[in-house]
């Protein structure tokens, strides 16, 4: 027991080291200055420490994250840091919805390509983000890009988020202090380097967060809903691929509808108390998980230590440079890029690969939402026409002078047309059977196409029999009355046709 405490203590520390970073960055990116750093902070340790208590995957660690700061910092842009910690609660409340909803169960179907083309999105929006840093604070910004990717490299101790920006900001304290004597023998050396003043977080307030409660009138939450939206089905999203990464490692099943609920409390008290919403995250939790972390406790440690580090070194934090965190977001912004999704783009079916295109592009230059609503419908219009092509088929020959269609798979409204025009396309025939002993699915069309078929046959003085529906599919059937309208054009088996049709043509 205490050898496990000790794990889990010593995990929730490490993780801490690296969640600080990218906590004051993303919180930068989302509102500027010393407030966003705050919010920042506020925000891994509120939804850490919440979402780990009350969700459902072991050693998951929570906070801010690549899509979160996106819609984030796009509330905060148009509607003001008020109403952006509005959407938070809101956001929080609807995705404990979705967990009494049982949502998480549906969620896991967004395709591949979808979520490779919102993450490759997110990545593109972090990276072009920093670039007024880029222009303003280069020397900075690539002393920061190099010491991350040497450490990442080399130093496998140290996570490389905080070896660079303790190397990024000893730099520029550096420099500050010699350039004064420096450039006043060569004055151009300060600008070449610095550009100028580096710009620095600013002073960090101390203390535990504070209740703050978002403007709740019914015009604000009118006007903010479709953000709010936006960060419980995102952070949703996130989460839940999170999950899935950590139960490849650790060989558990997370829960997913407790851990929407786990995650919708946090969100839901980060904006309560002025902090960022945040999202299961994905290296966070691996760490957490390769340092010993497996339950609940070091996520919840995790947080504990991010407010000790607040209320002790906040003067420190104080003066990192803004160019130092805005080459961690670069560095985050390229390891977030899924290279892959590109290298077999011409291996994919063209399909998937413009799915993921198109998503990206969407993300970029409209909206998340906006990308995932469209990859999500497109994707499912794809997945109708594959169903319809390749899912569904329609064979069958003569069967003592009897015209019988062979369907298999699943009659649904996508494949109706072709069933249509196969009847349609047999007019020499003056009875046909349609076999359902291998449909294995039928929706509300496909069973009205029946029921129209037997009717347009029959004006023609021409016979449609229908046969051998069996468990969930004669059940719909039923319901549906289909059964009852066919009367004595319906046979359970193929063996009750073959006796009917015999004595027929007797």
């Amino acid at each position: 027991m205490i050898q496990m405490l000790r794990r889990e203590l010593l995990a929730g520390i490490t993780v801490s080291v690296v969640a600080l970073p990218l906590a004051l960055a993303f919180g930068i990116q989302a509102a500027g200055g010393s407030q966003g750093a705050i919010i920042g902070l506020y925000g891994a340790i509120i939804t850490g420490f919440f979402a780990a208590l009350f969700g459902g995957t072991k050693g998951q660690v929570t906070g801010p994250t690549g899509p979160i700061t996106v819609i984030f910092t796009g509330i905060v842009a148009s509607h003001g840091l008020e109403y952006a910690f509005l959407a938070a609660f809101l956001g929080g409340l609807i995705q404990i919805a979705f967990g009494l909803l049982k949502a998480g169960n549906y969620l896991k179907f967004i395709p591949l390509p979808v979520v490779s083309g919102f993450m490759n999105g997110i990545a593109i929006i972090i990276i072009v983000g920093q670039l007024n840093h880029v222009t303003g604070s280069f020397f900075i910004v690539m002393i920061t890009i190099v010491f991350m990717l040497f450490s990442m490299k080399v130093i496998k101790t140290i996570p490389a988020s905080l070896m660079a920006l303790i190397a990024g900001t000893a730099a520029v304290f550096f420099l500050e202090k010699i350039m004064p004597s420096i450039s006043f023998q060569l004055p151009f050396i300060k600008e070449f380097v610095l550009f100028g003043d580096v710009a620095k977080i600013g002073e960090i307030p101390k203390g535990l967060p504070e209740f703050h409660m978002p403007v709740m009138d019914l015009t604000a939450i009118a006007s903010i809903l479709p953000a709010a939206l936006s960060i419980a089905v995102l952070g949703s999203i996130d989460s839940l691929l999170t999950s899935v990464v950590m139960d490849n490692i650790t060989g558990t099943k997370h829960k997913s509808n407790k851990e929407l609920i786990g995650q919708g409390i946090g969100n839901a008290l980060a904006g309560l108390f002025g902090a960022m919403p945040g999202a299961g995250a994905t290296v966070r939790s691996v760490v957490n998980i390769r340092s010993g972390g497996s339950t609940m406790l070091s996520a919840m440690v995790h947080s504990v230590a991010l407010l000790l580090f607040m209320m002790v070194l906040g003067s420190f934090a104080s003066q990192i440079p803004l160019a130092v965190l805005a080459g961690i977001l670069i560095i985050t912004g390229m390891t977030m890029f899924d290279y892959e999704s590109f290298r077999i783009l011409k291996d994919e079916p063209r399909s998937d690969a413009a799915l993921m295109l198109v998503t990206m592009v969407l993300t970029v230059a409209v909206d998340l939402m906006v990308a995932v609503g469209v990859g999500v419908v497109m994707s499912a219009f794809i997945f109708m026409k594959r169903m319809s092509e390749e899912g569904f088929r329609i064979g069958g020959g003569r069967e003592d002078g009897l015209k019988v269609f062979e369907l298999e798979g699943p009659l649904y409204f996508g494949c109706t047309d072709r069933l249509a025009a196969a009847i349609n396309g047999a007019v020499s025939e003056k009875a046909i059977a349609v076999s359902l002993e291998k449909v294995d699915y039928i929706d509300a069309s496909g069973a009205a196409v029946l029921l129209q078929l037997h009717g347009q046959l029959a004006q023609k003085d021409r016979k449609l029999f229908v046969f051998g529906a069996s468990g969930e599919v004669a059940g719909s059937l039923a319901k549906m009355k289909i059964l009852e309208r066919l009367g004595k054009s319906y046979f359970p088996g193929r063996s009750e046709l073959q006796e009917y049709w015999k004595e027929r043509i007797v």
